[in-house]
C-alpha cells in the first residue's frame, strides 16, 4: 500500500526532544513506497486535448507538460536532490508553535556573518541551490574570503518541510517575527536578509520589526519591491516608468489568476493539487514559463531552467502535500484586502539593496523605491534574468548581495 503524504513527519527522520525551542537534525529519505506511487499517478494522468493556439496564451501547452512528465516518471533522480538537501545540513525548531524547517550552512571564514535568505511561491530552498557556495565559500568561486556569509534559509510556513499552520494567522509578519526568533535561537546578533516575491514581503517586515525592537537586523537586500506607487506618481510618471505600469497591468490583468485563486479559495485549488501530480505541475510550470527570465524569453520555460530544476522545486510541495497550506498564505494576504502579499506603508530607514531584473513584471524604479527605502546603499539594475533571480542569475545576484553588504560587515 502505497506510503500516505500526511504529514511532514512521515517524510524525514527527525531527532525528537522533549524541549520544542531545541534545534533538530533533518534527515530527509523519502521511502520508495512514495516515489513509486508518485510515477504510478503520473502514468495514468488523464489528459486534456491540446491548446487551440501556437502560444503560451492558453496556460502550458500540452506537449511541454507532457515532455516534463515523461522526465519524472522515467528518468528523474530524486535522491541526487534528497542527498543535496542532506549534504547542507537540514534541521528542525518550534517557534509559536509550528516546526520551521530550515537550512543552516556555516562559512568556514571565522566570524562570518549570517544571511537569513527567504524563498517565495513556487519557490523552495532550492531557489537558492546555486548561490549557497559562493555565498559561504567566496574564495571557491573567485571572490574574497572577506564577503562570506553564514547562510540560513527556512522554509515558510506550510512550505517545504515545515509544519502546515492549523489556525490562522500565519501572515507575513508573523512569519518575520518567527525569522527573528529563528536567527536569536542559532545565536546570531547581528545579520543580514535577502528575499525575493514572498521573500521580499517577509524581508520587508523584518525591516519594520527591527523599526520597532532590535532583532540585531543590520541590512536587508530585496530582489522585488513589493510596493504600489501612489496616484501621485503614476500620474507624473516618466516614459521608463509607465512602461513598468503597463506591465505590471499586464500581469496583473492575464497572469495573476493563480494569485486571485490561492488569495481567496486556497481549499478548492489545494484538492486537484493535492491528488495530481501533473495538476500540481502545470500549475507550477505556469509561474517558471510566465515571468522566468528576460522579457524576451517569457513564455519558454526550457530556455531558462532544467527540467530536473523545475522538478526538483515541484517534488517540494508534493512529497509533503503542502499546495493547500501554502495556498493559504496567499490568503492570508487577502484578508488584509489585497490579493497579493503585503507591503510596507512606513518608509525603511534600514540599509536596503534593490536589485530590479529586466524580466520582472513587477518592477519599480529607483525613484519610486528611494521613498520608501530611505538608506537605499545598493540600487542594481540587472542585465539579465526575471522573477527568479537567485535561480536565474546567481552570478550576478551574488554580486548585488555583496555590495549591498560589503560597507555594513
Amino acid at each position: 500500500m502505497p506510503h500516505a503524504h500526511s504529514s511532514v513527519s512521515d517524510l524525514p527522520s527527525v531527532e525528537h526532544s522533549s524541549d520544542p525551542t531545541d534545534v533538530r537534525p533533518f534527515n530527509l529519505h523519502v521511502p520508495d513506497a512514495d516515489l513509486d506511487d508518485l510515477h504510478r499517478r503520473i502514468r495514468s494522468t488523464r489528459w486534456p486535448d491540446r491548446e487551440t493556439v501556437a502560444d503560451t496564451s492558453q496556460g502550458p501547452r500540452l506537449e511541454k507538460l507532457q515532455a516534463l512528465a515523461h522526465r519524472w516518471a522515467s528518468a528523474y533522480d530524486w535522491r541526487r536532490t534528497e542527498a543535496l538537501l542532506n549534504a547542507w545540513g537540514q534541521f528542525t525548531t518550534t517557534i509559536d508553535g509550528l516546526d520551521i524547517h530550515f537550512v543552516h550552512v556555516r562559512s568556514s571564514v571565522p566570524g562570518a556573518p549570517a544571511l537569513l535568505l527567504t524563498h517565495g511561491w513556487p519557490g523552495s530552498v532550492l531557489e537558492f541551490r546555486h548561490v549557497v557556495g559562493p555565498l559561504t565559500d567566496p574564495e571557491a568561486h573567485g571572490g574574497n574570503a572577506s564577503d562570506a556569509f553564514d547562510v540560513v534559509i527556512p522554509s515558510l510556513p506550510g512550505f517545504g518541510f515545515s509544519g502546515k499552520p492549523t489556525g490562522t494567522g500565519w501572515d507575513t509578519q508573523r512569519t518575520a517575527r518567527a525569522w527573528a526568533a529563528l536567527m536569536e535561537r542559532l545565536g546570531y546578533t547581528r545579520w543580514f536578509a535577502q528575499g525575493g516575491d514572498l521573500g521580499a514581503s517577509v524581508t520587508a517586515e523584518l525591516a519594520a520589526l527591527q523599526r520597532s525592537q532590535d532583532i540585531g537586523l543590520a541590512g536587508i537586500h530585496l530582489n522585488m519591491a513589493l510596493f504600489m506607487p501612489s496616484d501621485e506618481e503614476m500620474h507624473s510618471a516618466s516614459d521608463e516608468e509607465q512602461v513598468m505600469l503597463r506591465e505590471g497591468g499586464y500581469y496583473w490583468q492575464t497572469l495573476s489568476a493563480y494569485s486571485q485563486q490561492m488569495s481567496t479559495r486556497p481549499q478548492t485549488i489545494g484538492y486537484p493539487l493535492s491528488d495530481s501530480p501533473v495538476g500540481l505541475a502545470a500549475w507550477i510550470y505556469a509561474m517558471f514559463q510566465d515571468v522566468g527570465g528576460s522579457h524576451d524569453r517569457h513564455g519558454d520555460a526550457e530556455a531558462i531552467f532544467t527540467l530536473d530544476e523545475m522538478i526538483d522545486d515541484i517534488m517540494l510541495y508534493w512529497l509533503p502535500n503542502t499546495a493547500a497550506s501554502a495556498a493559504r498564505m496567499y490568503w492570508e494576504a487577502g484578508r488584509n484586502g489585497w490579493a497579493n502579499p503585503g507591503t510596507i506603508e512606513e518608509p525603511l530607514t534600514l540599509p536596503v539593496g534593490l536589485s530590479i531584473m529586466p524580466g520582472e513584471y513587477v518592477r519599480r524604479s529607483r525613484r519610486w523605491a528611494e521613498r520608501r527605502y530611505t538608506n537605499l546603499v545598493h540600487f542594481s539594475e540587472v542585465s539579465d534574468g526575471g522573477h527568479f533571480a537567485l535561480l536565474e542569475q546567481p552570478e550576478l545576484l551574488v554580486d548585488d548581495i555583496r555590495a549591498t553588504f560589503r560597507p555594513l560587515r
